[in-house]
């Protein structure tokens, strides 16, 4: 198969991603932005009025990045983990694995799909966030960039997480006992310079630390931490996770339900 084919086997994974999660909108679009208005009331207006001003913006703008990371990286990882496992038990997978189509086609299908719903929960909850606070942007390069990365990463994450659940239930796992505490602990609603010192070398462990403050930067030009290792963590992250997803896709390791 040339190139041209490849791309239309690519194209066609990437439509059926999006038309899967754009056709059922009140399920998957909708949600988000009502948790997202929610947490900006309560904890913006309610709480950040007697907080005052972190790093010299009002804490509203400070959390506002945050807020639209943790959406993007809840649906975006999601999403596909959702997605792979309905082809897993719904045998659709196997088409797949029997077609001429390479592995890494496969796998970059289910996360452009990933990436894109992520994306759109980050447009849809940005545009809310305007009803509260005006957003500046300091350096719009680095807000998308972050933002392209981390849905790609969180898009691998749930994939990994398909290939090895064996019920729905395995899907929620991930989510329910990791991503949401690495992401309330990972500075979106306080400054890591806020804690003791020991807290402060600890959070450094937490990878959701880069991402947001790598999107904050792109936002109000403040971070905890560099810029270049923002992008140096996130990035050897993804490389980790492809690397992982293509030897188990490769082998076929819990393709079959």
């Amino acid at each position: 198969m040339n190139s041209a084919v490849y791309w239309i086997a690519f194209q066609s994974l990437v439509r059926k991603e999006i038309n899967r999660f754009t056709r059922i909108w009140v399920q998957t679009l909708v949600p988000p932005a009502i948790t997202m208005t929610l947490y900006f009331v309560i904890f913006g207006n309610l709480i950040g009025s007697r907080i005052g001003d972190m790093h010299g913006v009002s804490y509203m703008q400070f959390i506002v990045p945050g807020l639209i990371m943790m959406a993007v990286i809840t649906n975006s990882y999601s999403n596909v983990s959702s997605s792979f496992y309905s082809a897993k038990f719904q045998r659709n997978i196997e088409e797949l694995l029997v077609a001429p189509v390479p592995n890494y086609l496969i796998i970059w299908g289910f996360v452009a799909g990933g990436v894109a719903r992520g994306l759109c929960v980050g447009a849809i909850v940005t545009a809310v966030s305007l009803f509260f606070v005006p957003l500046q942007v300091h350096d719009p390069l680095a807000v998308f960039f972050m933002l392209v990365l981390t849905a790609t990463l969180f898009s691998l994450g749930g994939l990994l997480n398909a290939i090895f659940a064996k019920s729905f239930d395995d899907i929620s796992i991930i989510p329910t006992f990791v991503l949401t505490p690495l992401t309330y602990l990972g500075g979106v609603f306080y400054s890591i310079e806020l804690l003791p010192p020991f807290w402060q070398a600890a959070s450094h462990v937490n990878p959701i630390i880069y991402m947001i403050n790598g999107f904050r930067y792109g936002f109000i030009g403040i971070s905890d931490v560099p810029m270049w290792m923002s992008y140096l963590v996130v990035s050897l992250f993804i490389l980790a996770l492809y690397a992982t997803c293509w030897q188990l896709v490769k082998k076929g390791t819990g393709l079959r339900h």
